[in-house]
């Protein structure tokens, strides 16, 4: 059978009577970027793989590529059939992605990105899918990273004192919100940022909490600020080639089905979690400063951030979508989902746990 974009591999198993028989196993091909030490590279594909190949007793295996393309190529690379499953960061690829901007608003609420990812999971479902914002990808996963924090070369008492910082930041809310603070956003990668500060073409970035130890922030920008629910979320997909996903049998499909979706959005929220947490510690190691800005700077934030929710709805209704609506199941999905039993670490593979 001939498949798109696959890898197949042939497998010769002696028989008790000496003869021999053959047995193709697909092997997706995962395009992957933010180095071999991110949580997706060390839990996320491992684990996931490993479902797939115990879901379909062997017959889909799952081989990750490091460096095919930077991550804003990654979702063209899916999309023409150079890999068969990425992740994307929606920030990243600006006017193709707006109603993943949701799950990135602030809320000034702490829950967990494993929450966030489910819940988001179930919106996109609910309300997002059908608008085809993916398309040319399938998608088969969603993610919410951790509180995004502001990690600065110097220390800082307040709010004003940010104008005209130059603040490496990703896009999507996050770019809204460094507007909302007068800094000056410099569009990076992730995986660019250290150099940028080492070399003073930044003075600060905008990243989640795993970046101070995933991208060795700490080690060149020691101040971190933070916020209560973090200054903004980021929201990721994990996406597959439709070709690729035709090409697989029904059976197969089936199976892969039952370990992604809502399960793999599960993992990735549970990944960006713990990583969160070995961000901060390893800061700690380095000798870095956590500032937490007075209540009247949180305050003053709160009411720098009030208008973003509205200026969403109102894209959302553009591409007929209900904003409130979706916003509104959103947080009760968040709610529900974090009094949901989680994801245990005897469920995954994770080499530093």
């Amino acid at each position: 059978m001939k498949m798109h974009k696959l890898a197949t591999l042939t497998t010769l198993t002696a028989l008790s009577l000496g003869a021999f028989h053959s047995a193709a196993a697909t092997e997706l091909q995962v395009s992957t970027w933010a180095g071999p030490n991110h949580g997706v590279n060390t839990i996320v594909w491992p684990t996931w793989g490993q479902w797939v190949e115990e879901a379909t007793d062997g017959r889909v295996t799952v081989n990750v590529v490091h460096d095919l393309g930077p991550p804003d190529a990654q979702m063209e690379l899916i999309a023409d059939g150079v890999a068969d499953v990425t992740w994307l960061f929606h920030g990243l690829m600006p006017g193709r992605f707006e109603l993943t901007k949701l799950p990135e608003l602030p809320t000034f609420e702490d829950f967990s990105s494993e929450a966030a990812s489910v819940a988001y999971w179930r919106t996109h479902n609910e309300y997002f899918a059908d608008v085809g914002e993916h398309r040319g990808v399938d998608v088969i996963g969603l993610g919410v990273h951790g509180p995004g924090s502001l990690f600065l070369d110097e220390a800082i008492d307040g709010l004003d004192d940010l104008d005209g910082k130059r603040v490496r930041i990703g896009g999507g809310t996050m770019a809204d919100i460094a507007s909302a603070l007068d800094l000056t956003g410099v569009a990076l990668p992730p995986g660019s940022t250290y150099e940028a500060a080492t070399q003073g073409v930044i003075d600060g970035a905008m990243l989640t909490l795993e970046g101070l130890k995933s991208f060795r922030l700490a080690e060149v920008l020691p101040y971190t600020v933070q916020m209560p629910g973090g200054f903004y979320r980021g929201s990721f997909s994990l996406v597959i080639n439709p070709n690729t996903w035709a090409s697989l049998s029904e059976e197969d499909r089936a199976a892969i089905e039952e370990v992604s979706g809502e399960r793999l959005s599960r993992l990735f929220g549970y990944m960006m979690d713990v990583v969160d947490v070995r961000g901060v510690e390893f800061a700690k190691q380095q000798g870095n400063t956590f500032i937490e800005l007075p209540a009247e700077e949180v305050e003053r934030f709160q009411q720098m951030a009030s208008e973003l929710p509205a200026a969403w709805f109102e894209v959302a209704s553009d591409k007929g979508v209900d904003g409130e609506a979706a916003r509104d199941y959103f947080l009760e999905q968040l709610d529900k989902a974090g009094a949901e039993d989680g994801i245990s670490a005897a469920e995954v593979i994770d080499p530093e746990a």
